[in-house]
């Protein structure tokens, strides 16, 4: 399998933390050098390791956000 390799553009915030110190962010990620997408997913503490995620263009994040404020939640 391929590296993979990513740069973490801006860490925009940690959603959550598990009682093993991984952490779920929502980061603007770079992925294989390409344009930057805001991802969201788990990391181990020191970012060498990640879990499964999503990745969203700004514009999946705006309507994301517009379905979120009309929830009722």
């Amino acid at each position: 399998m391929a590296d993979i390799k990513y740069d973490i553009v801006e860490e925009v915030g940690v959603v959550s933390e598990s009682s093993t110190g991984w952490t779920k962010e929502l980061n603007l990620i770079s992925w294989n050098n390409r344009e930057a997408k805001y991802d969201l997913r788990d990391w181990a503490p020191d970012h060498a390791k990640m879990g499964k995620g999503i990745t969203l263009s700004i514009d999946e994040l705006r309507q994301l956000k517009n379905l979120l404020n009309n929830m009722d939640i």
